[in-house]
């Protein structure tokens, strides 16, 4: 076997899946999508992953400020449990 047959044969491979799957790999329009995609799809892609990425570090802040509030009464409750029993004591 020559190496431009393999070349060839690899190109048909190609053509043959752009041919099969081709209206696939190109998706649906945007007129058939929702107002959200929509609006997705006409600002830049750098606006959405800095939204998302916002999205996620607001979240992540609020479970923080959550967790440590959580955790600031627990160690009151243990502070106030110890005390009681060193004045039993």
């Amino acid at each position: 076997m020559k190496l431009n047959d393999i070349q060839d044969t690899a190109t048909t491979a190609v053509d043959t899946l752009t041919q099969s799957y081709g209206d696939r790999w190109e998706g649906t329009g945007t007129e058939d999508a929702s107002a959200f995609i929509q609006f997705m799809s006409s600002n830049d892609l750098i606006y959405v992953v800095l939204g998302v990425s916002l999205i996620i570090w607001f979240v992540l802040l609020f479970f923080m400020i959550r967790l440590d509030k959580k955790v600031s009464s627990l160690e009151e409750q243990i502070d106030r449990q110890k005390s009681e029993e060193s004045d039993e004591e």
